[in-house]
């Protein structure tokens, strides 16, 4: 149940390099804590595990060649004081890193939370209809956090290893030059062989997350709907799906940790016991000779650490690769422009009237044939349009082309003379009050859902934006009033209270053009009248271009555009189109309790008869 989604593809290696420009430029902006965090703990490490050693080697071979007990202890203060002193030391770095680490994380993901929602802000609506809600706040959610283990795999594991690897390459070619040529041999040989079984896991790891992201989408897909889920009693298929996808998700999981566990960890565990033994061999070789006890004891234990390394080195591609390959899901879905975007170089807004204009418009939908070829319309400051024809003529489709929630093909829209493709988004859409055929609702207060339109009003402008939509006909009822949470997608409303809330955030935007949708068809009668009464007062003055199917609300306009199949068939008053005895006089008497019939727009006007 549920269609894929159409980014719902494997992350591509673009979207991999996406993602790891984005953390690399979080690295650079930070990179006063950058250095720091992971540089400090890396010296740490050389103290702790090379430093330390080499001070105890010295111990001992000190040991070895004294005769004496009480003289051994004696010339043994100084060590034992400079290994205590290397630890501190390296305890100290360490705390400074991490108290570096902990604020480069912080900003890190604090930046990107907000870089990625930017960059969803900026997709045009036809994104979000091709995107499950629930799949996306994954994505973007991952495209953040996952910035802490990329940072801290870096700090930890890779300059925290490397780093102190160097430092152990200078000690041991000060014994023997040999000594770094056969452990750097070992470890490029490991890395070589270990290369393609790790490409090959990151498909596997690609499609574990894609795996993932299908539940994430289900869940929220299930959990928004879930009141058609109830009424079709489709509980259990929706369990049932859930069921599948997560099985998917863990069977593809498995494999992906398999494959590391027994294929990769296979691999690197006995070239780890080989540079084990080769450690041991060369330390003792080197001890029978004149470098004595120390050498056996630096280069078996450098050894051994590199030896740590190597084993971890799958640990380290995996959580790398798990970080990179959660936030590409992300960075996918920004390889593909956003089709509706600002002109880079943008004309000021002027105020020159509230006029509309379409002229010569192109549009089609994606994958389809054209809707408007070459259609004109002008709609004077102040009139008041109404839109009306059957379902798929384009009435919905030219108020969103007015706000630019899809751009034209062709020709030009204009509002008070200016191209709105040359202005900025948001400063056309400033013009506009716009109520949808289906308004959306936040899970906030009632009060802030009207005072969306216009964060800055005050409480008197919400209490009289909501009378005049006469929403406080059942606000003040409600046991929190204003205060009331109205519920995800304002499910605790009814249609027509939910209608109400949008008409009052259109009173409140207070715009000259106004643009409503089927603005009033969820209301009662009873409500219409009232609600209209409140319309009328709101368009004066105003532009108001107006969709409707219940003709009644449109009747009074100043006049009636038919469009039929993206083509404007008829235009005049309400009693000049009723004269006429055209297309509108046969849609006004098939209309049944003042609504359209639900006849196709493709049926033959002899069966309409």
């Amino acid at each position: 149940m549920g269609s894929p989604e159409s980014s719902e593809g494997l992350p591509s290696k673009g979207s991999v390099l996406l993602a790891l420009r984005y953390y690399g430029r979080e690295l650079s902006r930070l990179r006063r804590l950058t250095v720091p965090a992971m540089l400090l703990p890396a010296l740490g490490n050389i103290g702790i595990f090379y430093v330390a050693p080499l001070v105890v080697a010295k111990l001992v071979g000190g040991i070895a060649g004294e005769s004496g007990t009480a003289d051994s202890l004696g010339s043994a203060l100084p060590y034992v004081l400079g290994f205590a002193g290397v630890l501190l030391l390296a305890e100290g770095l360490w705390r400074v890193g991490l108290h570096c680490l902990n604020r480069l994380d912080a900003r890190g993901i604090e930046h990107l939370y907000v870089t990625g929602m930017d960059e969803l802000y900026a997709k045009d609506a036809a994104f979000f209809h091709d995107n499950f809600a629930g799949s996306l706040t994954k994505r973007v959610l991952s495209f953040a956090s996952r910035f802490e283990e990329f940072v801290d795999t870096l700090t930890f594991s890779v300059m925290g290893s490397f780093v102190p690897l160097l430092f152990a390459s200078v000690v041991l070619w000060q014994y023997d030059p040999m000594l770094v040529v056969g452990l750097l041999a070992l470890i490029t040989f490991t890395a070589v062989c270990v290369t393609p079984l790790i490409r090959r896991r990151q498909l596997l790891v690609a499609r574990r997350e894609q795996a993932i992201a299908r539940v994430a989408g289900h869940v929220a897909d299930s959990l928004m709907n879930m009141d058609t889920v109830r009424s079709f009693a489709a509980e259990e298929r929706e369990a049932a799906e859930h069921r599948a996808r997560v099985a998917e998700s863990r069977r593809l999981t498995l494999r992906s940790w398999d494959y590391g566990n027994l294929r990769i960890d296979t691999l690197v565990a006995p070239m780890s016991v080989l540079t084990n033994v080769l450690g041991l061999v060369l330390a003792l070789g080197l001890g029978a000779g004149e470098l004595g006890v120390e050498a056996v004891v630096v280069v078996f234990t450098y050894y051994a650490n590199a030896t740590r390394i190597m084993f971890e080195f799958n640990q380290i591609y995996r959580r790398l690769e798990s970080s990179m390959t959660e936030a590409a899901q992300f960075t996918e879905l920004l390889l593909a422009p956003p089709t509706v975007r600002d002109p880079a170089s943008p004309e000021p807004l002027l105020t020159q009237g509230a006029d509309v204009r379409f002229e010569r418009v192109t549009f089609a939908h994606a994958g389809a044939q054209p809707l408007f070829e070459g259609l004109d319309l002008a709609v004077r400051d102040g009139a008041k349009i109404g839109f009306v024809g059957r379902s798929g003529g384009g009435k919905t489709t030219l108020t969103r082309l007015l706000l630019r929630m899809s751009d034209i093909d062709g020709g030009r829209i204009l509002i008070g003379g200016q191209d709105i493709s040359r202005l900025r988004q948001a400063e056309l859409r400033s013009l506009i009050a716009y109520v949808p055929q289906d308004p959306a609702m936040f899970h906030r207060t009632l009060r802030d859902n009207i005072a969306f339109a216009r964060p800055d009003a005050t409480e008197a402008e919400i209490r009289r934006a909501a009378e005049a939509a006469h929403v406080t006909e059942f606000a003040d009822a409600l046991p929190d009033g204003f205060d009331t949470m109205v519920g995800e997608r304002g499910v605790k409303l009814s249609g027509g209270q939910r209608q109400r809330v949008a008409l009052a955030r259109a009173i409140l935007r207070d715009a000259p053009i106004l643009l409503l949708d089927e603005a009033t068809s969820a209301l009662d009668s009873e409500s219409e009248i009232l609600v209209q009464d409140a319309l009328w007062k709101l368009m004066a003055g105003r532009t108001a271009l107006v969709v409707a199917h219940r003709l009644s609300t449109v009747a009074t306009m100043d006049r009636l555009v038919v469009l039929d199949r993206g083509r404007i068939v008829e235009q005049g008053t309400h009693q000049e189109l009723l004269t006429v005895d055209g297309a509108y006089a046969k849609l006004w008497r098939h209309q049944s309790g003042g609504f359209l019939d639900d006849t196709p727009a493709d049926t033959p006007a002899a069966d309409l008869r």
